[in-house]
């Protein structure tokens, strides 16, 4: 019985989404912002400039990604 439920399963068709963006930028943006702010309390005003760097451009790769989908 588990053997013909499992080749429903294989033969239903996959239904694919278009243009689904994996990555998390968003995620890694924060994650990179927290990174930033926490430097800077700390004084590693180095490390903090390049977080807030990769954040904003994490951020700036979002925007542009979540426009293309939303039109196409």
């Amino acid at each position: 019985m588990m053997l013909g439920q499992a080749a429903m399963d294989l033969s239903a068709p996959a239904q694919l989404a278009p243009l689904q963006f994996g990555g998390g930028f968003i995620e890694l943006a924060i994650l990179f912002l927290i990174l930033a702010v926490v430097a800077g309390i700390l004084g590693a005003k180095g490390i903090a400039g390049l977080s807030m760097q990769i954040a904003k451009w994490l951020v700036i790769i979002f925007v542009v990604l979540a426009i293309i989908s939303f039109v196409l």
